[in-house]
């Protein structure tokens, strides 16, 4: 039995392709090549555009996939959400589709959008939102360079995505409203997570892809302490829950094994070892599982 996975092709590839290495599959994908290779003989791999994978789930082609919340919602598709996994091209964060103008334009809220012409790729849910003020606007596809259409006048306003911000300022857009927040998501048909076999799949995968999410931006932290230091350095080290304290072979010596921010272990060795702490060793981390 193979189990069908479809992958992000596009803006999400490359973060998914580390995130699955990471996870621990060896996953490569050629230059020309739309079926990528995984060491894992039960499943077959597929990269598709994120804005179709649920269709293609829903139908049942595929098994599972890997696309936006955003996605799911435009194109009102039936599947089983698997697992939110919280990551973006750049971010852990959520990623926003946004209404945006030009920043010297009249268009202050939604209703100032009445009898105007707006570009997006999400046609479906930016005419719902429009519904849901009561406005009547013109809603066309955009095929892309979307922000170019508002900053030379073709559309009045643009529903685009965004993480930062920061490409919209750098087009001289302001951001009007937030229409939807959206995660990425492992999704599954509702045959597949029916099936036994292919929903203990879609669960390993699931632990795994967010252990691995867990485990960015933490390290791991080992050292040795003395019985005299042990009380003064547990006061100053930060865990995700409580440090791991072992008595070594020498008499009144502990090990100490602690999960941290990396960020704060610049900060942090020079305390632990100014309150005692020797044989400082930092460690990366691939996952983290709860």
């Amino acid at each position: 039995m193979r189990f069908k996975l479809g992958l992000p092709k596009g803006s999400l590839q490359e973060a998914t392709v580390q995130l699955f290495q990471q996870a621990g599959f060896q996953l490569t994908v050629t230059e020309r090549s739309y079926f990528p290779t995984i060491d894992d003989e039960e499943m077959e791999v597929v990269l598709l555009r994120a804005q179709e994978m649920s269709r293609y789930v829903e139908a049942g082609a595929l098994d599972g996939g890997i696309t936006g919340n955003d996605w799911i919602m435009e194109n009102g598709s039936d599947v089983v959400k698997v697992a939110e996994l919280s990551y973006s091209k750049r971010s852990l964060e959520p990623v926003r589709w946004v209404l945006a103008v030009p920043v010297d334009s009249k268009i202050m809220r939604p209703k100032d959008l009445e009898g105007k012409r707006l570009a997006t790729e999400l046609v479906n849910l930016t005419r719902s939102y429009l519904k849901s003020h009561k406005v009547n606007a013109s809603v066309e596809f955009s095929w892309g360079a979307t922000e170019a259409k508002v900053g030379t006048g073709l559309v009045d306003a643009i529903v685009e995505l965004t993480e930062t911000g920061s490409s919209l300022r750098a087009n001289k857009l302001r951001i009007v409203d937030t229409l939807c927040t959206s995660t990425t998501q492992l999704i599954a048909s509702k045959a597949a997570w029916k099936d036994p076999w292919k929903r203990k799949k879609l669960e390993s995968i699931a632990t795994l892809l967010k252990g691995a999410i867990v485990a960015r931006g933490k390290v791991g932290l080992k050292m040795n302490v003395s019985k005299k230091s042990l009380k003064q350095v547990l006061q100053i080290l930060p865990a995700i829950k409580r440090p791991t304290v072992a008595p070594l072979s020498t008499g009144g010596w502990f090990a100490l094994e602690t999960v941290l921010d990396e960020k704060v272990v610049r900060d942090l060795i020079p305390e632990l070892k100014k309150a005692g702490a020797e044989g400082l060793i930092e460690y990366s981390l691939n996952k983290i599982i709860y």
